[in-house]
């Protein structure tokens, strides 16, 4: 391996993607997560306040502390590339199409 493809392993191999402690807090608070939308669970506007905190914290995350995360040289934009194609592309937040929602309503009303 010549210097520079270690110093991108070394950036990926430190990648909080693969930091165990890191992993136990996020899959605790997709649990927690799933445990207050479950409590709501078919009360709409309640559910609909869980996912409008939830693209409000993304949105926060994002603006302010990924974007200025960004690399600034090549290994690290590498590293930051591959981690997205090893493991699942860029996050997003999908916001229901009006379109669908419709769908939805029309759904009930003739079943």
């Amino acid at each position: 391996m010549d210097n520079d493809d270690s110093k991108i392993q070394d950036t990926v191999e430190r990648s909080p993607l693969t930091n165990a402690q890191l992993a136990i807090e996020l899959e605790r608070l997709k649990q927690q997560t799933y445990e207050i939308a479950s409590r709501y669970e078919g009360d709409t506007l309640a559910l609909l306040a869980i996912l409008r905190t939830l693209e409000e914290i993304h949105v926060h995350i994002c603006d302010t502390l990924f974007q200025p995360s960004l690399p600034n040289n090549r290994q690290k934009l590498y590293a930051l590339l591959r981690d997205i194609e090893l493991e699942g592309g860029w996050p997003y937040i999908p916001r229901m199409k009006l379109k669908r929602l419709m769908a939805n309503f029309l759904e009930d009303v003739d079943g």
